[in-house]
């Protein structure tokens, strides 16, 4: 009976499980010797180029393939049927004349979805269409839901982020995502291992919040019967390491903010931090560069690159300070007014932006950058020299302690990486803990707790450094111009 002549999706999954029963009843369900040898991608690539009478000629015989069928037109005696494996769809031609009827009956009765494996030889159709002539088909893995619609695919945007396994099996473009997601992110190991840098693990759960300002996700340890947080930054394990000897180190790992859901955030993404002791600011906004660049050598995307309606030049980095461009950006400001609270108070005010009570000079100043400059930095362009007050693992500048050095680098108007000359001076860095702390009592829920441990480990000794944390999850929007993080996440967090 035709899938077409069955009502309704509970009606196609009572005659699929009804062809499944006897599948159970002759003891083929579920197999599990089928081993293919070729993959559908192999096979092109092989033999894609050779015409009808070349493939003739060199009669190529004993292909094993196996995979999901995606279409199928039954003929009578003779009928095709589109494979789709890991790698990519082929053809296969299954006629009376080369298989045993009842092979052919069992063919006929066999559904969209259904996970089979073929044997057999290599031609080419009238249409000259590369396809396997079967010699032989094997029921794997019956498919008792059926796919998507063959033409519209996974239109529901919910449901390819719910049923990713759905989008990622009728969708090519999905799936060449995430093997590029892969590329870039071995691009990336590759080029740190290159530059002689060790790869490490931390814990992903730690007993304060700490590591970067941002609310964190609070678990219970019950045979240790006290509270844990998932970690917000890898940031103070790595730079322990680097006191304890090791000078040039990385992570590629989870990490995980107790924010909202939104096209550009999901609670658990994955950060690329890296440290180097003796390292300069500059020379890591260079290697910075490098690894975006090498990275979309890996995603094939070309320098000139479109996300969403920013057109971006990957050849021109730029590199400014934070407070030219806030001056730039707002004519009405001086250089004198950026260091008066009243006139940047005014001045946010005006902006619509709402102020803190505990906000001093250097956090009004990012939130003028952030609310008249940061959008409008769409070429690379790495801002340097950030407030202090806004920094609490920075260095201080030696030559003005208001600011620190740090820069972090933004395309298309967004923040891609933030990286710092790393404070090793144990009593600065305490009093910048108690600041935090006093901000988390003054009802700021991103607010640091102290690290005892930390300072100790300060206490003997970090060597200067600077650190850098990249956002994965970003990079890869970027380079494959997708403009919501839910599209670069095989699994990305949804509102129930």
């Amino acid at each position: 009976m035709s899938e077409e002549n069955i009502g309704g999706e509970e009606g196609l999954l009572e005659e699929r499980r009804k062809k499944l029963d006897e599948l159970r009843e002759r003891g083929i369900a579920y197999t599990n010797s089928f081993k293919p040898e070729n993959t559908a991608q192999e096979i092109i690539n092989n033999y894609g180029d050779l015409s009808k009478d070349e493939l003739a000629d060199k009669n190529i015989k004993g292909l094993i393939i196996a995979g999901r069928i995606i279409l199928k037109r039954v003929m009578g005696n003779a009928s095709f049927a589109t494979l789709r494996d890991a790698s990519g769809d082929i053809q296969i031609y299954v006629t009376k004349n080369n298989v045993d009827q009842s092979v052919y009956d069992d063919f006929k009765t066999w559904d969209l979805g259904d996970i089979v494996g073929v044997s057999g030889s290599l031609f080419r159709t009238k249409t000259e269409e590369l396809t396997i002539d079967a010699l032989d088909l094997e029921m794997i893995t019956k498919s008792l839901r059926p796919m998507p619609e063959k033409f519209k695919g996974l239109t529901d945007i919910e449901a390819r982020y719910r049923q990713r396994y759905l989008d990622l099996m009728t969708n090519n473009q999905t799936k060449e995502i995430f093997i590029k997601r892969t590329r870039i992110i071995d691009s990336v190991r590759a080029k740190m291992n290159d530059k002689g840098y060790l790869e490490v693990e931390t814990p992903m759960m730690h007993p304060l919040a700490g590591g970067a300002v941002a609310r964190p996700f609070v678990t219970k340890h019950n045979a240790l019967s006290r509270d844990l947080y998932l970690r917000i930054a890898p940031e103070l394990y790595l730079k322990r390491l680097l006191v304890g000897g090791f000078d040039k180190v990385y992570e590629i790992n989870r990490s995980f903010r107790n924010e909202g859901l939104s096209t550009k955030h999901n609670p658990e993404f994955t950060m690329f931090e890296w440290y180097e002791a003796y390292a300069t600011m500059q020379g890591q906004m260079d290697l910075t560069k490098d690894i975006i660049l090498n990275a979309g050598k890996a995603a094939d995307c070309g320098n000139k690159i479109t996300w969403g309606d920013a057109q971006i030049d990957l050849n021109k980095f730029n590199q400014a300070t934070l407070s030219d461009l806030v001056l730039k950006a707002n004519k009405q400001l001086k250089t004198k007014d950026l260091q008066d609270k009243k006139v940047l108070e005014k001045y946010l005010k005006s902006l619509n932006v709402k102020i803190e009570k505990n906000w001093g000079i250097g956090r009004m100043l990012l939130e003028v950058f952030e609310n008249t400059v940061e959008e409008n930095l769409i070429d690379p362009t790495f801002v340097t020299e950030y407030p202090v007050e806004v920094s609490p693992l920075s260095r201080r500048n030696s030559e003005n302690p208001d600011f620190a050095d740090r820069f972090e680098l933004f395309i298309g108007g967004k923040e891609f990486a933030n990286g710092f000359c790393e404070l090793n001076d144990p009593d600065d860095q305490a009093l910048r803990f108690e600041d935090q702390v006093a901000a988390k009592d003054s009802g700021d829920k991103e607010a640091m707790d102290f690290d005892k441990d930390y300072i100790t480990a300060l206490e003997h000794g970090m060597p200067p450094a600077v650190g850098v944390g990249l956002g994965i999850d970003r990079l890869v929007m970027l380079l494959t111009d997708q403009t919501s993080i839910r599209d670069v996440l095989l699994f990305p967090q949804l509102k129930t």
